[in-house]
Formats: structure tokens, C-alpha cells, sequence
């Protein structure tokens, strides 16, 4: 898939809570490019002296009708703090679309697991959108430490059917996803995954003892974001691939977890 640097300008951006950020960006040029769920941007830090190098982050929505893209971001250091100094009518300047993308279900009878912890959640919006524009209906199961850290439920709840956990109890079931009850009263065609690395580790092993095809978003770090830099390196069952363009999406039996 041809990849794209450009010159967004900034439509929106809401402060979700003191950690995630909403932005959503247009291409004034022209149209955005086809994009897949699972694929990502590499931003650059414009406004920053001490960041280099660009960030990567997840597709979190591409309305087509709006011509507009958004970015769910958390903030975790200068380069994504200096992202929430964007404001609408500002450039933001990506390189998109980056990586492979999750594989999309082939019939409307399947039933799809969407698992997501933290900002993970991001890409799965856009995957249950896209799924829903095919007649699937998909479960997500979303994770976080607190109510306060569980972001667009209303989102979500529009695209499939949603369960939750929260690691103190706050709402939902108390724990992480991978101990909801949903797991053990269900069964799935498929599972895709975005979070941090011990919960999708969790989640391969769920898949395997159920024999779930299960696919996972590595959030290995990256610098460039297209292969060069051997930055994101990752050993799998083929030999040592960069995830930026191997993946971010890798089918979790290829992986020596």
C-alpha cells in the first residue's frame, strides 16, 4: 500500500482526561488515502526542541464522508505533550499509512472478540466500524485502572456490544480483560488485540488453549516507522522482522511467545 506524507490541517481536539487527547486532522489537498484498521501515522514533533523523531500512533477513526483521520494519543513524554499543543487550523504533518492492518472477518455470521487495554483501545474503534459497514456486529472487551480511564464508551457501544474491566473494581467486572466472565461463557471465530504487551501475552495463551485465531498490534518502539532504522525489531518463529513493517499486526502463532 502506497504510503503518504502530508500536510493535515487540525479540525479538533478534546482533552478526554488529564492523560488522552483526542485530534482529529483533514488532508486540504485532496482526499486521505485508503487506510486499514491496525495500521498507524508517524507524526512529527514540531513544536518541540529536544524531540527528533516522529511519533507513532495509532489510526483511532478515517471518516471518509469528513474527509478527516483522528488520533487518540496519551501522554506519556515531550513528543505526545507537544502534540496537545495542536489546535484546530494547525499542521500536522504524517506520513500514513504505515504497517499491516488487522485481518477483517470474511463472513457476516462471524463472531469477532475485540480486546483493547489503555490506549490500545484506540485502533479498535475503527476495526468495529469497519466491521459493522460488513454486517458484523463485533464484542469488544475494554480494560483500564479506573472508570476515569475508560474513554468513548458511547463509541464503542454504537459499533458492538461492550464489556469492561477495571483493575479497582470501578466499573465493570473488577480485574483485567483477560479474567472477564465473557471468556468463559462465549466462544469466538477470531480475536484481535491492542494493549500492553502482558495482557496480549495473556490473551495468545486464552487463544491457543481455546484454538481462537488471535492476532495482536505490537507496540514495539519505532523511529522511523518504515523498516530502515532496525529500531522495532522483533524475534518471531521466521527470524528477527521490524514490526513497523512486518506488522504492527502479527497473527500470534508467528510469535515466540
Amino acid at each position: 500500500m502506497r504510503k503518504y506524507v502530508l500536510d493535515l490541517r487540525v479540525t479538533s481536539v478534546e482533552q478526554l482526561s488529564e492523560r488522552y487527547l483526542l485530534l482529529a486532522a483533514t488532508n486540504p489537498g485532496g482526499p486521505l488515502p485508503e487506510m486499514m484498521p491496525g495500521q498507524f501515522a508517524q507524526l512529527r514533533i514540531d513544536d518541540s526542541k529536544e524531540t527528533f523523531l516522529r511519533r507513532p500512533i495509532s489510526l483511532h477513526r478515517v471518516d471518509c464522508e469528513r474527509n478527516e483521520v483522528s488520533f487518540l494519543i496519551q501522554k506519556v513524554g515531550k513528543g505526545t505533550a507537544s502534540l496537545w499543543q495542536k489546535q484546530p487550523g494547525s499542521t500536522l504533518n504524517a506520513i500514513l499509512p504505515l504497517g499491516k492492518g488487522f485481518t477483517m472477518p470474511t463472513s457476516s455470521r462471524q463472531k469477532v472478540l475485540l480486546v483493547g487495554g489503555g490506549v490500545g483501545i484506540a485502533p479498535l474503534l475503527f476495526m468495529g466500524e469497519a466491521m459493522q459497514r460488513m454486517g458484523v456486529r463485533p464484542t469488544f472487551l475494554l480494560g483500564a485502572r479506573s472508570k476515569s480511564d475508560l474513554l468513548l464508551l458511547d463509541k464503542y457501544r454504537a459499533q458492538g456490544d461492550v464489556y469492561v474491566t477495571t483493575e479497582d473494581g470501578s466499573e465493570g467486572e473488577k480485574g483485567f480483560v483477560t479474567q472477564h466472565s465473557i471468556l468463559q461463557r462465549e466462544r469466538f471465530d477470531s480475536i484481535a488485540v491492542c494493549g500492553p504487551k502482558p495482557m496480549m501475552m495473556a490473551m495468545a495463551s486464552y487463544a491457543r488453549q481455546t484454538n481462537t485465531p488471535c492476532e495482536v498490534s505490537l507496540e514495539n518502539m519505532m523511529a522511523c516507522g518504515l523498516g530502515a532504522c532496525l529500531c522495532c525489531v522483533e524475534e518471531t518463529k521466521d527470524g528477527n522482522v521490524c514490526v513497523c513493517k512486518e506488522g504492527p499486526v502479527f497473527d500470534v502463532e508467528r510469535l515466540n511467545w
